[in-house]
């Protein structure tokens, strides 16, 4: 098969998870990444991309571990396969599925990176509020914290998905999942400060968006630009952590845990389908109290 079918391929595939399954576009964007990352492999190593048996695929992720792909990246990928190959079947472009029988590579656990109250209080204060951007940025990072948002949920608020009168924001998550979260007087208190200041003024200069947080421009933010702000703060404060948008996420959840909240509210908050991803936050927990154990008991 040329190269050139093998994207047309993947095109109907990706057409069909968004009008048949109702996917998001960031997910469909991910299963099309790793299937093309397989085709491209199947084309430079002149192998069958509608193989009889199991060979390639197997080639295939005996490469992805030679190369020192993250766990994480290699379990994503064996699902895309999975589900693309299930499609092919169904659709009668194979007469066998070469992943029928495969096994899952097992999956370790490797700890999200949470932060101490200490330093997500010094993020949050991190940006000077006596600018415009400071009092923007401040707001976003109060909503990241208070909220436990993915960067995609926090880039796409609308106004009309604001309830600060009654604490609540509304958010579509993944698989366009619509759940209300709780938000707090403090993060409230910014978000209106920065409508109020900042934002309203952007609207009369560049004209109506119904974005909650917008650039310098009066335009939607990008996760690429929360990024930026992110790493900015974190160079200026010398935090020697691997922390990322999604890291408050983490702090949020861990936090939330450490504090007494139960675990099935947790996975509400955080709009987790399955509770065994939520759970990944006891590990960190329990981790955090062997380490002080270790720390302060004199005979540990």
């Amino acid at each position: 098969m040329t190269q050139s079918k093998m994207t047309d391929l993947i095109n109907d595939y990706a057409r069909y998870l968004r009008l048949d399954r109702g996917l998001s576009k960031n997910t469909i964007t991910s299963y099309k990444q790793d299937i093309s990352e397989f085709a491209q492999f199947i084309n430079e190593s002149n192998l069958d991309f509608f193989p009889e048996d199991r060979r390639e695929v197997l080639d295939f992720f005996t490469d992805l571990k030679k190369s020192n792909k993250a766990e994480n990246s290699i379990l994503r990928m064996f699902s895309s396969l999975r589900k693309f190959y299930q499609w092919l079947m169904h659709g009668h472009y194979i007469s066998t599925d070469p992943m029928l029988d495969m096994d899952s590579p097992k999956k370790g656990i490797h700890l999200p990176v949470a932060l101490s109250m200490a330093e997500v209080d010094s993020i949050i204060e991190a940006p000077d509020v006596e600018k415009s951007l400071g009092i923007r940025d401040r707001a976003i990072l109060e909503t990241m914290y208070a909220t436990g948002l993915r960067v995609s949920e926090l880039i796409n608020l609308n106004m009309d998905d604001l309830h600060l009168d009654i604490g609540l924001i509304k958010t579509i998550g993944k698989g366009d999942k619509e759940r209300l979260i709780p938000i707090g007087d403090t993060a409230s208190k910014w978000i209106i400060r920065y409508i109020n200041e900042v934002r309203n003024p952007q609207i009369n200069l560049y004209g109506n968006n119904n974005s909650v947080f917008l650039n310098f421009r009066g335009k939607r933010l990008t996760r690429q630009s929360i990024w930026r702000m992110i790493k900015g703060y974190i160079l200026e404060l010398g935090i020697d952590k691997d922390v990322t948008p999604h890291t408050l996420r983490h702090s949020f959840a861990t936090h939330l845990l450490e504090n007494g909240a139960d675990l099935r509210v947790v996975q509400e908050l955080l709009g987790h389908s399955d509770i065994s991803t939520t759970q990944i936050y006891t590990h960190i927990t329990k981790q955090r109290l062997r380490d002080v154990y270790n720390k302060s008991h004199p005979r540990s």
